[in-house]
């Protein structure tokens, strides 16, 4: 199993930073460079793709912590919740093509989904995080999750925690096996083999939802986030955020919360964890909301190939894109306890969610990754890393970076 380590424990590297930049993207290397030296990077990506163009295309640091192995041009991590991002763009592509209906019943394609009174849910539902099965009922093992099946079967039967589509709560890792189960059964193959097919090989990508044996060396090993930076919470005078903080942490303290429950499979596999999840086993397995593994360069070429044609490849069509990036639902998380806002399947900005402007859509992973792209500005943007970490008003590392994209577009 590969290496890792706490990164409390660890010195920050001095990064090497290597790639490429356009003329006038010279201060995002600047802003990619301050997330070693600033914010405790390890190893990371980023792309840029600017109207279709790539303009910014860098990686450094550290695969590897334990052992100093550089973070190469080729370096893949995993990715968690970015993850949501692909498998969104790939219900859209299904949807373009006639193969699945977003708005059709579950149950027409899953016909024992049905049970517990669950026969009119549409599938956009599982987008949305508004089917009320935001965890498992059943405790399962690690075992199990690799494997899958007794995961569907536990869902397909489970009586939803609240009454469908009167509420919406982050489906953390629930929301890649419904998902999942559903295309398997609307098209006969696994999701991850359709993005494969559909989305990475025409693009050229290395991104996968299910790694392939031959590419485990390449994969970073994640490094735990440090503690709680006490300046960076002493610095919030806000007193609604502060709550909202205060009762996160209460949730994360207790396993049995409602919040433990959903992020961690009933404790079978905590999120996020770079031991638990520097297995490759779990890099192998599908798990579609949560266990993609990529890097900046792949990220960004996949949400530009929405925008436009990228190499002779458009995934979505203008039609498909508005209806895939229209807000679905916002207002109070049910299982996160503070604002959020979706499309199907996309994250929109919110507060804690930095992205361009109000015109862009994507996600972010639990420990720093974040893709996403803008429709106004036609960019895409992709950021891969193995240091888990954030913070409590969005993660310093991206926000940078949006920070310094946003100055070399306007100069």
């Amino acid at each position: 199993m590969p290496n890792s380590a706490d990164a409390s424990a660890q010195a920050a590297p001095s990064a090497v930073v290597d790639g490429t930049v356009a003329p006038g993207f010279d201060g995002v290397r600047d802003a990619f460079a301050a997330n070693f030296s600033q914010y405790g990077d390890k190893g990371a990506s980023f792309a840029l793709y600017v109207d279709g163009e790539l303009k910014v295309d860098l990686w450094g640091g550290v695969a590897d912590v334990a052992t100093g192995k550089p973070w190469t041009r080729d370096t893949v991590s995993l990715m968690y919740s970015a993850t949501k991002g692909a498998t969104a763009i790939l219900g859209s592509l299904l949807a373009q093509e006639g193969l699945i209906d977003l708005d059709a019943p579950v149950a027409q394609y899953w016909p024992e989904f049905a049970a517990s009174g669950k026969q009119d849910v549409p599938v956009r539902y599982f987008f949305t995080h508004r089917t009320g099965l935001p965890y498992l009922a059943e405790k399962i093992s690690r075992e199990e999750i690799i494997d899958g099946r007794r995961i569907v079967e536990i869902l397909q039967d489970q009586q939803p925690l609240w009454e469908p589509g009167t509420a919406f709560g982050y489906h953390a890792l629930t929301y890649g096996w419904l998902i999942g189960a559903v295309v398997k059964k609307a098209t006969g193959q696994s999701l991850g083999q359709l993005f494969q097919e559909k989305v990475a090989v025409p693009l050229g990508l290395d991104l996968w939802i299910g790694l392939p044996d031959g590419e485990q060396g390449r994969v970073a090993a994640l490094v735990d986030a440090p503690p709680p930076d006490p300046a960076a919470l002493a610095a919030i005078t806000d007193e609604a955020i502060l709550a909202r903080l205060r009762a996160l942490g209460a949730a994360m303290a207790d396993p049995n919360s409602t919040f433990s429950r959903t992020l961690s499979t009933n404790g079978a596999l905590p999120t996020p964890n770079a031991e638990a999840w520097n297995d490759p086993r779990i890099w192998a397995s599908e798990m579609p909301a949560a266990n993609g593994i990529s890097n900046g360069r792949a990220l960004a070429k996949m949400y530009a190939a929405t925008l436009g044609e990228i190499d002779g490849v458009r995934l979505l069509s203008e039609q498909t894109l508005a209806a895939a990036t229209r807000e679905q639902v916002s207002g109070k998380d049910a299982i996160l306890q503070s604002p959020s806002r979706f499309a199907t399947g996309f994250a929109l900005p919110r507060e804690g969610l930095a992205m361009l402007s109000p015109a862009s859509f994507g996600h972010q992973g639990a420990g720093g990754a974040l893709g996403f792209a803008d429709k106004e500005a036609k960019v895409a943007f992709g950021y891969v890393q193995n240091q888990l970490g954030g913070g409590p008003l969005g993660d310093p590392r991206t926000i940078g970076l949006i920070a310094a994209v946003r100055d070399a577009l306007a100069a």
